[in-house]
């Protein structure tokens, strides 16, 4: 999602309380700079040879042979919130040696207080933890998760930290204030490693609303657990992070003292919910991830109820299964992972992509009219970290030859000769990326994209920079749909996930999908907008598979076709959005299922809201 510190402006707050704050910032608060000299003791991802005796190990291996697959590397696509969330339990319950997670965002509520618990248990049996943070949304009750560190076996580290308390809102605003440039580029990378044998990335975040948990609204999401080589060059991914400049121990941030009166702080004044124990009704123990509560930072993330789980959620949560890996339907095919820098903006010489592909691979993209070359050597910015890459065709090497995760996806849309599928909730066009749209359409390609509605928009005023794009997207021929949700009112225009606009929960698009050609499948974290291209760091999954590509096309188009408004030219030149197919819904002249406040509103902070900031 289009994250960063302007995600003060889709905060749940009203804009006069965000203006408020911001006014008492610049007028009492000051900044504390992040620490100097901080250790960062360097460590790595354990060797194909240290691992190859773990059950995680055997299952990829026996899963391989009862395939007959040539290809090494396996993938099952992850899209219900079950399977998604049941994959992460088995990758912790079934760790022998290793653990590494690397996220945008980890909400202390009922989902991540079972999968953490998992996480520790895996620690006190001897698994090393490795937890890599972006620090932005460690603030409040969030931010009680940082207490992982204080665990033993576990290390933690925060990614780019924010300058400010934790506990409050406005000094974290005010260290964004004092900050912006570098606050701006945030690590939106997802990873959940397993034994450096399987591994799950894609869209989600952990949290109740990306695993179907939340009351309020729950986003539409897709991940790709993946096995077999192609994990050692995620793995690889994660040290670069990990052992980066930018990521910060937690113990050179917060004491174990500070964090136990953030905790009084942010939920000393709620009844704990349930007593201590295994089950449903657990409270995370002093420094756990599990607590509620607090004042909310500025950002776009859903929030939790105040008051934390309930008892009917942690119930909910802990009834979930684990799922079983041994009988897990992998596809076997070619892939490649495409990785941003930690510095997005590279110093002079210093490549800012990461391309890397398991050895033996050869993935191929070029559409039946193409004509062969011979093979090179891989792309100039492959990671210097990396082994020698297997070679691929010039064709496919374009994908790696960009200067980050979307330039490199942007290349790959010159290979397209068919048609094109995209999902991205965010979706903000800079000039380089209608280009592409615009050759691609040149060359006969069918270009469709599914992307949020005004109502289903978790961050509303990202939608303006997408709907001050559509009518020249439409021009030159693309197909747009746009998810449909519930009611959504003003009060969600900053950030809201939906409850208190609509009263019920409501679907929110999250998936960042591509298919080109119906035989090559990107998954990974990144939208298709500026903030993606230019300012946070990205991963993405390049999968060569007929079989995951239709698959993943399928449930594309049921959503377009089903659940989402196609937006048209009408007659008069003005925009029409068409109902859902059997939905008995009328077309619509104006933004579906949004008031006409937030309608107005978004147009009066349109012109204020440049494309690169949203």
């Amino acid at each position: 999602m289009p994250e960063g510190f302007v995600l003060s402006l889709r905060s749940r707050a009203a804009f006069g309380r965000w203006l408020a704050a911001l006014a008492i910032v610049l007028a009492t608060a000051a900044c504390s700079g992040l620490p100097q000299n901080v250790e960062r003791p360097e460590s790595r991802a354990l060797p194909a040879s240290d691992v190859a005796d773990t059950p995680l190990a055997r299952i990829a291996q026996e899963r391989r042979q009862a395939a007959g697959a040539r290809t090494t590397s396996g993938f099952v696509l992850l899209s219900g919130p079950q399977d998604a969330y049941g994959s992460r339990l088995a990758l912790v319950d079934a760790a022998q040696k290793t653990l590494d997670l690397q996220y945008y965002a980890i909400h202390a509520d009922a989902s991540s207080e079972r999968l953490l618990r998992g996480v520790v248990a895996a620690a006190q049996r001897g698994v090393r933890v490795r937890v890599l943070l972006d620090d932005f949304h460690s603030t409040g009750r969030n931010a009680l998760v940082m207490g992982l560190a204080f665990q033993p076996n576990i290390e933690m580290r925060m990614f780019n930290p924010v300058a400010g308390s934790r506990a409050s809102m406005v000094g974290r605003l005010w260290g964004s204030i004092t900050d912006f440039s570098r606050v701006q580029q945030r690590m939106h990378n997802k990873l959940f490693i397993a034994d450096n044998v399987m591994g799950v990335t894609g869209g989600r975040n952990l949290g109740d609303a990306y695993f179907g948990q939340a009351d309020s609204g729950n986003f539409v999401d897709l991940d790709v657990l993946a096995a077999g080589p192609i994990v050692a060059e995620m793995s690889r991914s994660f040290d670069t992070y990990w052992n980066n400049p930018r990521a910060y121990p937690v113990q050179s941030l917060i004491t174990r003292e500070e964090l136990a009166r953030l905790r009084e702080q942010t939920v000393g004044r709620y009844q704990r919910a349930g007593p201590q124990g295994d089950g449903p009704g657990t409270q995370a123990p002093d420094d756990g991830p599990s607590e509620a509560g607090g004042p909310r930072p500025p950002d776009g993330e859903p929030r939790p109820a105040g008051s934390g789980p309930t008892a009917e959620q942690r119930a909910r949560v802990w009834n979930e299964q684990a799922m079983d890996l041994g009988s897990a339907a992998f596809v076997w095919a070619p892939a490649v992972l495409l990785a941003d820098r930690p510095a997005k903006i590279a110093a002079e010489g210093e490549p800012a992509s990461i391309r890397s592909t398991p050895p033996g691979t050869a993935l191929d993209v070029r559409g039946p009219s193409t004509r062969s070359s011979t093979p090179g050597e891989g792309p100039r910015r492959a990671a210097s970290a990396a082994p020698p890459a297997a070679p691929l065709q010039p064709s496919a090497e374009s994908a790696a030859a960009g200067d980050t995760v979307v330039d490199g996806l942007l290349h790959l849309l010159g290979q397209a000769r068919q048609d094109l599928l995209v999902i991205s909730p965010y979706f903000v066009p800079g000039d380089d990326m209608k280009r592409a749209f615009a050759d691609a359409r040149a060359r006969g390609v069918r270009i469709r994209v599914l992307t949020n509605s005004l109502a289903s928009n978790d961050a509303p005023i990202a939608h303006v920079g997408y709907a001050r794009h559509r009518e020249e997207l439409l021009s030159m021929g693309i197909e747009l749909y746009e998810l449909r949700s519930e009611q959504a009112g003003v009060k969600s225009a900053f950030g809201s996930s939906g409850a208190s606009a609509a009263g019920s929960s409501r679907a929110m698009l999250h998936s960042k999908v591509l298919v080109l050609d119906g035989k090559l499948l990107v998954v990974g974290s990144m939208n298709l907008d500026l903030r993606s291209q230019l300012q946070n760091t990205e991963i993405a999954l390049l999968i060569q598979s007929r079989t995951l590509s239709r698959k993943a096309s399928d449930q594309i188009e049921a959503a377009m076709r089903e659940a989402s408004w196609r937006v048209e030219r009408a007659e008069d030149g003005g925009l029409v959005w068409r109902a859902p197919e059997g939905s008995g819904l009328q077309d619509a002249r104006h933004d579906p299922d949004a008031s006409a406040g937030l309608r107005l509103l978004l147009q009066l902070l349109g012109p204020l809201a440049p494309d690169h900031l949203l």
